[in-house]
């Protein structure tokens, strides 16, 4: 049953100031502080993850750039931050040339009820992370080129292009390319892919036992014990940039809520 048939209406927020409308152009967005404080940081994240190295222009430059603009926000409706990301026109690449395989699993519905079901038969806590630029951690194996982006051109070489090294936002193949990243990371912890869902990972050893769904950048997790799941957390983190958004409390469109035995806010239908 889905939440407008249950009759439940999620509540607005009024904004206490007006938002920074979405830029239609770099440009406008260049000229607007919070726009330009998000365009800094989505900069700040790709040099950290060293994504492209600069070089001369090639004959052909296969892809360019674009930009996207959005308001983040919770999800009570109040806002988040303002979001800009760098972006590649990814209609330009051509199969079997810049791209091969591009399939990349998401966690299926059934699961997730499946895996808050156990957790909350056995009392386990639920868990939630998102993960930060998910897409900058998966290494490209295709040669590709794009555009400096504007207004973070180098001054001293405004000519070059940017050699990809890091499967950037846009790409087809970047979901997949995530996935395998985060996949084999957990593979090497100890965690292995359900036959029924491989966007389940299952960590068992003895009386511990961990249950960690993905959903691209979002994951939920569950373990037997407080200790075992800051652990995995903190491993995590180690190795990826991460926000820790504590206990569960919305994923996929669903707003759950502990009360008494039950896991679901009864005004809340999942989906």
């Amino acid at each position: 049953m889905t939440r407008g048939k249950s009759g439940y209406i999620q509540p607005r927020i009024l904004h206490a100031e007006a938002l920074s409308p979405i830029p239609r152009s770099c440009r406008d967005a260049l000229a607007d502080p919070h726009w330009r404080r998000a365009m800094e940081d989505e900069y700040a994240a790709l040099m950290e993850n060293h994504t492209r190295d600069l070089m001369p222009r090639p004959a052909k430059a296969i892809v360019v750039t674009d930009k996207i603009f959005k308001h983040k926000f919770h999800a009570d409706g109040s806002l988040d931050r303002y979001k800009a990301h760098w972006v590649l026109r990814g209609f330009t690449q051509r199969p079997g040339i810049d791209y091969y395989e591009t399939f990349s699993p998401v966690v299926k519905r059934a699961t997730v009820r499946t895996v808050f079901t156990l957790a909350h038969s056995r009392d386990w806590l639920i868990h939630q992370l998102d993960v930060k630029n998910s897409f900058l951690h998966g290494t490209l194996s295709e040669t590709m080129y794009c555009s400096q982006p504007m207004g973070f051109a180098n001054s001293a070489l405004p000519q070059h292009v940017c050699r990809l090294n890091k499967s950037l936002y846009g790409l087809k193949q970047a979901p997949r390319i995530w996935y395998n990243r985060f996949a084999s990371f957990l593979l090497s912890l100890g965690f292995t892919e359900a036959r029924s869902d491989t966007s389940l990972f299952i960590y068992h050893c003895g009386t511990e036992t961990v249950f960690l769904l993905l959903y691209v950048d979002d994951i939920v997790l569950t373990a037997s014990s407080q200790q075992l799941l800051r652990r995995v957390i903190d491993a995590m983190m180690k190795e990826f940039a991460m926000k820790d958004l504590g206990h569960i409390h919305h994923f996929l469109g669903m707003a759950v809520q502990r009360q008494g035995d039950s896991l679901l806010s009864p005004n809340v239908s999942m989906p």
